[in-house]
């Protein structure tokens, strides 16, 4: 950065770098889960028995996500956002690199996929600490009126990991075949993340702590349970935010670890293919989020959480006939409409939930609604969706993303508008 480089340009890069690199070692797992998981940690006997562990394994993340939240939380409420920050980027990249170097079922039996359990816990507990302390950087550095488009920098860390976690398994598809990306080619993007942990690492080292916080520790003592102040006086918040978030993960997890299993698998796309329509499909999740931002400073975040919810909605209708026809234009076309209402519903939470509690507890609280809400909306979302495929149908599916979709828009509904609150 030069010296010309303003605090605020500085927080937001920091906010977006660090979310990024984290769901680039989140979502290479989640894509692995849909190609190559259940061949190499789990016994051969039966291909959907191991495609069902391999999701199993995909929602222990999301278990261990609320736990890192209140670890995280707890001391990001106590002793400040930065150090907390740069933890969390540690123990996501360590877990997420030590996978890449994990011998196979073959090599050491069951040893495997119980120490792939124990890794994808790690990513669970980092990512937990990490959008909590991303979004609340953003949100308390963030100009008056402007607080919205300051929260959506964390919120566009997702797509853009996302993205280079798609490019680089379409790359390595594109030079190696299957055999070799099966016995070692898949492991690369996991070893490679060790080399944007440090460019975090790098990054968040050189911040300076928020001036809310700052204050606030002026102020007045840190709470010393963070987690018990939470529940005992802001549960409403709490319960709400979660809610909130349960349509983002749905939209997002049907539309691309269930979509690319269904895909490859039912529908016989090739690999390369059905990861270049995600591409495609992303940048439309990447568009909507800061439209999406824009009008929550403008129009509030509750109107553009009901408009967007109500659209997610109705996209549960269109899983079917889409998805379905085999097509790849209808399909990337449904891919693209889920992924921008994913956009357009996650991109105010990197305002909203930091609103929602008081400096004393918003990390804490910020944090585990947030991952809560990925319990409720992601752990077994891919499993779930493939049992109802087998069982009803694709449109079960879609019933899903709108069951989903129902949950948020009536949590938007009790919500109270949020967007001139002081953070302070």
């Amino acid at each position: 950065m030069n010296n010309t480089t303003t605090p605020t340009t500085r927080i937001a890069f920091a906010s977006f770098i660090g979310t990024a690199i984290e769901f680039y070692d989140f979502y290479i797992y989640s894509l692995s889960v849909a190609m190559v998981i259940g061949p190499v940690f789990f016994p051969d006997s039966d291909p959907a028995a191991q495609a069902l562990n391999a999701f199993l394994t995909f929602g222990i993340a999301f278990l261990a996500r609320p736990f890192g939240a209140l670890l995280f939380g707890h001391f990001g409420d106590r002793i400040g956002r930065k150090t907390t920050l740069v933890a969390s980027l540690l123990v996501m990249g360590v877990s997420t690199m030590l996978i890449g170097v994990l011998p196979s079922y073959d090599l050491i039996g069951w040893a495997a996929p119980a120490l792939l359990c124990l890794l994808r816990f790690g990513q669970g507990i980092g990512l937990g600490g990490e959008w909590g302390g991303a979004a609340l950087l953003a949100a308390e550095y963030a100009p008056a009126g402007k607080r919205g488009w300051f929260g959506m920098f964390p919120q566009l860390g997702p797509p853009v990991g996302f993205l280079f976690a798609t490019g680089s398994f379409l790359l390595l598809s594109q030079l190696l075949d299957d055999a070799q990306f099966r016995a070692w080619g898949w492991r690369i993007p996991f070893l490679a993340s060790a080399v944007l942990v440090i460019v975090g690492l790098y990054v968040r080292l050189k911040l300076a702590e928020t001036p809310v916080f700052a204050k606030a520790l002026a102020t007045q003592q840190p709470t010393k349970l963070p987690l018990a102040e939470l529940l005992s006086h802001h549960a409403a918040p709490l319960v709400l935010g979660t809610l909130l978030m349960v349509v983002c993960y749905a939209l997002f997890y049907i539309s691309t670890v269930f979509s690319l299993s269904y895909g490859v698998t039912t529908l016989g796309i090739p690999r390369p293919q059905f990861l270049g329509m995600l591409c495609i499909a992303v940048i439309f999740m990447a568009a909507a989020t800061p439209l999406s931002a824009m009008a929550g400073d403008r129009y509030g975040r509750r109107p553009v959480l009901l408009v967007a919810g109500s659209a997610a909605l109705l996209s549960g209708f269109l899983l079917a006939p889409m998805l379905g026809s085999g097509s790849p234009v209808l399909i990337t076309a449904f891919l693209s409409i889920e992924l921008f209402l994913m956009g357009a519903t996650f991109a105010p939470m990197g305002a909203l939930l930091p609103e929602l509690f008081p400096t004393a507890v918003r990390y804490t609280g910020a944090g585990t609604a947030y991952n809560l809400g990925g319990i409720l909306g992601a752990s077994l979302a891919p499993y779930l969706a493939q049992q109802l495929a087998l069982r009803g149908g694709l449109s079960w599916v879609g019933g899903y993303i709108s069951a989903a979709a129902a949950i948020s828009l009536l949590a938007a509904l009790m919500l109270r508008e949020t967007r001139d609150k002081e953070l302070v």
